[in-house]
C-alpha cells in the first residue's frame, strides 16, 4: 500500500464543521486521507465531490473510499475548474471546500515524472499523468537564461537563482538536460558549499520548476475565487498550503473577502502541525491551514 500521511488531518476536517447530509468538495484528493474523514462526517445522505489532476491517485482514492455509504463523484481535473466541475455534476452550491495544495508522497516516490532530486527520472514534473502541456525539460532546455532565473528566484525564493540559471544554460550547450538527476547535479555544482543548508541545494529549484510547470499559483487563485463563488451562505472553505507564496495568496484572498463583508476569517492565525505531527511526518513542518466562513 502507498505510504501517505495526510497533513493536519483532524484540524482540516473538523474545521469545516460538517454534519450529516452536507455536500463537500475536495480539491486534490491525493490518496484519500482527508476524503475518508469528510465522507464519514457527511454520512450516507451526503455528497462528496473529489478532484485530482493525477488519474492514478484519483483511482487509488476511489478504491479506498468505496466502502463508505455517501454519494461520491470523482473527477480527474484541477480544482481551479471547480465551477465547471460542479456544473457538470449538476451541483449549484457546496457546504464546504477543502483545498490541499501539497504534493503527495506517492507523486514524489512512485510516479517517474522527475519531482524528486533524489532519483534519476524523466524531467517532466507534471501533476497530470497525461504527459501533455509544459514540462520542466522544456523550461531548462529551451527557455532564456533570464526567464529561468526569474522562475527559480520568484517561485523558489532561491538566492543563487542567477548562478543556477547560468549553470543550466552552460550545461545544455553540452547535451540536453533530460533527467531529474542531471538537473540536481547541475544545481549542486552551482551553489557554493557555504550556501548549503540542512535542505538539499536543489530543493528550491525543483519547487520553482514544479510550480511553473503546473501553474500552481494561478490554479490556487482561480480555485479560491471559483470555490468561494460556489460556497453556500454559512459554508466553510479550508486551505492547507505548504510554502509562503501559497500562504500569502490564501491570506490576502481571505482578508479581501472579510474586508468586503462577504466572509468571516475563522483562523486569525494559521493552524500549524503539532510537534508530534512534525515528528511523525517531517514533511508536514511547513503546512499552514486557514479557514474562512462565507456570510
Amino acid at each position: 500500500m502507498d505510504s501517505h500521511i495526510s497533513v493536519l488531518l483532524q484540524e482540516g476536517t473538523e474545521g469545516l464543521a460538517l454534519t450529516e447530509g452536507k455536500t463537500v468538495f475536495e480539491g486534490t484528493v491525493g490518496l484519500g486521507g482527508h476524503s475518508r474523514v469528510l465522507c464519514e462526517k457527511i454520512g450516507k445522505v451526503g455528497l462528496f465531490i473529489g478532484t485530482d489532476a493525477d488519474a492514478e491517485s484519483l483511482k487509488i482514492a476511489e478504491d479506498r473510499l468505496k466502502d463508505l455509504p455517501c454519494k461520491k463523484i470523482f473527477v480527474c481535473d484541477n480544482f481551479r475548474n471547480i465551477k465547471n466541475i460542479l456544473k457538470q455534476a449538476g451541483v449549484e452550491n457546496v457546504d464546504a471546500i477543502l483545498l490541499d495544495i501539497g504534493l503527495s508522497n506517492r507523486q514524489l516516490e512512485k510516479t517517474p515524472r522527475g519531482f524528486s532530486f533524489m532519483r534519476d527520472e524523466p524531467l517532466l514534473m507534471t501533476f497530470s499523468s497525461s504527459g501533455e502541456g509544459l514540462t520542466a525539460r522544456e523550461i531548462v532546455n529551451e527557455w532564456a537564461e533570464e526567464s529561468i532565473a526569474d522562475i527559480i528566484y520568484g517561485y523558489g525564493e532561491e538566492r543563487y537563482a542567477r548562478r543556477i540559471a547560468k549553470g543550466i544554460v552552460e550545461a545544455r550547450k553540452e547535451k540536453p538536460i533530460e533527467t531529474s538527476g542531471q538537473l540536481a547535479d547541475i544545481v549542486k555544482n552551482c551553489v557554493p558549499k557555504f550556501g548549503f543548508s540542512k535542505i538539499n541545494p536543489a530543493t528550491k529549484t525543483f519547487q520553482a520548476l514544479r510550480i511553473a510547470v503546473n501553474d500552481e499559483l494561478g490554479a490556487l487563485r482561480e480555485g479560491l475565487a471559483g470555490g468561494f463563488e460556489c460556497l453556500a451562505d454559512g459554508g466553510r472553505m479550508a486551505v492547507i498550503s505548504f510554502h509562503s507564496l501559497e500562504d500569502r495568496i490564501v491570506k490576502e484572498f481571505f482578508k479581501q473577502k472579510a474586508r468586503e463583508g462577504l466572509a468571516i476569517i475563522a483562523t486569525k492565525k494559521p493552524i500549524v502541525p503539532s510537534d508530534t505531527e512534525i515528528k511523525e511526518n517531517p514533511k508536514s513542518r511547513s503546512a499552514k491551514l486557514r479557514i474562512i466562513i462565507k456570510n
